[in-house]
């Protein structure tokens, strides 16, 4: 689920920059038997989003058109109806073209005059429909439990005819129209064929040569600088990138941002790939699901944010909400000294984090009212009980009623110092800690360290375990 953060400057985002375009405009002219007198819109896709670009009055002999002065950027729009796509269009060099069609079959009964894009868009829909019509038989025969493995057998072996097909035909595309959006298409779907590893002088495999070869090789058939890539039906650009930083890198802040730092060099060939790359980046770190990874977003920012280099697109507003976001973030880094709190407690006495002197400490963000909250309580008690690490617990409480507070040590019985979050001496945590939710769990060592944080009561036992052990491991003792 995106955060909210996400949400509101993602629309800051997407208008605050619009690259500049030669004025040659587009002229789409279409006509739709079926319908008549109704209002059609032209959509585009943008990442894992979907927008309207313009609209459209239908005739009562079913013609419309889509026209301006100005040149769609390149990638895949689409015509919608009401709540209903009818079909997509691809928007290449040459913009003014017609399109016919009829409402009672779009794909089959479509022609297209004056643009090889859409002509090429086309025969390619119909030969996956046919390639479909042929798969069909065989993938009900494979699935098929009460078929001999022979018969069964046979089907894999007609599919993979049909996989030939396939393959065959996209090649050919690919070579006779090497710069057709559809072969844009199949190249980013093109996976990377590994060959068989070297034998290495002791005669076993060399084991790591799959991995090193399909790293190097990911983005043969990808162009980070080719904009119309984030304009597709499938969120491409995102899905590479993603993947690419999640399954193919040390998952360590250093060498996540050094992988960045290179693709963004490819990627700022283009104004608009270079914002959409980085935008991409920046918001996969915000709220990363991996510990300690937030330590990239504070990285991006002040690469690339607060150095003015993505001044040509991101206004006063987004570099503001991105501040803050780092500001917060940087305070409260795995490795860095946890800030202090210093806060009343039940007798309304200050009770301050860094004079507790633990081995370890456990900040507690909490709300008595919340629900996750009041399974998460138990489970630390429970450890706070039964461990044999050097504990304490610094529970914050985030309601501002004493009275709540109170009520919630003595229902569950706690004995670790407990305090209220809003009677703070030293300002509000929220600016101090990445904790806007609750539960919320850091973990500090005995220089008051963050060691961990955002971890389930339920690990605090296996985590310190394997702490120590690396820690003895590390000193020697």
């Amino acid at each position: 689920m995106k955060s909210i953060f996400s949400i509101l400057i993602f629309f800051i985002f997407l208008y605050s920059f619009q690259p500049a375009k030669a004025q040659q405009g587009y002229d789409l002219k279409i006509k739709i038997s079926g319908l008549r007198d109704t209002t059609i819109f032209l959509g585009y896709y943008y990442g894992e989003s979907t927008f309207v670009k313009d609209t459209a009055k239908i005739n009562n002999k079913g013609e419309f058109s889509f026209a301006k002065d100005t040149p769609l950027e390149h990638g895949v729009y689409f015509l919608v109806l009401g709540r209903s796509k009818l079909f997509d269009i691809a928007a290449g060099k040459d913009q003014k073209f017609s399109i016919s069609t009829d409402t009672t079959d779009y794909i089959m009964k479509m022609q297209v005059e004056g643009d090889l894009e859409n002509q090429l868009f086309l025969e390619n829909a119909r030969f996956n429909f046919e390639r479909n019509q042929e798969a069909g038989p065989w993938f009900a025969q494979m699935k098929d439990s009460t078929l001999s493995e022979e018969k069964r057998q046979q089907a894999r072996e007609r599919l993979q005819e049909v996989d030939k097909k396939v393959k065959a035909y996209q090649n050919n595309i690919i070579a006779e129209y090497p710069d057709a959006i559809i072969t844009r298409i199949f190249k980013a779907n093109k996976g990377v064929e590994v060959p068989d590893p070297p034998v290495l002088e002791n005669g076993r495999p060399d084991s790591t040569f799959s991995y090193r070869y399909y790293r190097t090789h990911y983005w043969d058939y990808f162009d980070l600088a080719d904009e119309s890539m984030i304009r597709m039906p499938s969120p491409f650009y995102q899905q590479k990138v993603n993947d690419f930083l999640d399954k193919l890198l040390l998952q360590q802040p250093d060498t996540i941002m050094n992988a960045i730092n290179a693709l963004a060099q490819v990627a700022k060939n283009n104004d608009e790939t270079y914002k959409y790359f980085i935008w991409t980046v920046t918001t996969k770190y915000q709220n990363p699901e991996i510990m300690g990874l937030d330590e990239v977003f504070v990285k991006l920012y002040d690469r690339y944010f607060a150095t003015g280099e993505m001044d040509y697109w991101a206004n006063a507003s987004l570099k503001k909400n991105l501040q803050e976001r780092a500001d917060q973030l940087r305070r409260s880094l795995i490795g860095s000294k946890a800030p202090n709190l210093i806060m009343q407690d039940r007798a309304l006495k200050p009770r301050a984090l860094h004079d507790i002197s633990r081995k370890y400490t456990v900040i507690y963000f909490y709300d008595p009212d919340c629900g996750f909250c009041k399974k998460e309580t138990p489970r630390l008690k429970a450890f706070y009980e039964n461990t044999e690490h050097d504990v304490e617990i610094y529970a914050v409480s985030a309601d501002t009623s004493m009275t709540k507070m109170e009520k919630y040590i003595d229902d569950n019985q706690l004995k670790w110092i407990s305090v209220n979050g809003p009677r703070s001496y030293l300002g509000t945590y929220q600016k101090l800690y990445d904790a806007a939710t609750t539960p919320t769990i850091y973990i500090l060592d005995e220089k008051k360290k963050i060691i961990a944080k955002k971890i389930g009561a339920g690990q605090l036992q296996e985590f310190l375990d394997n702490y120590a052990k690396l820690e003895k491991t590390t000193t020697g003792d």
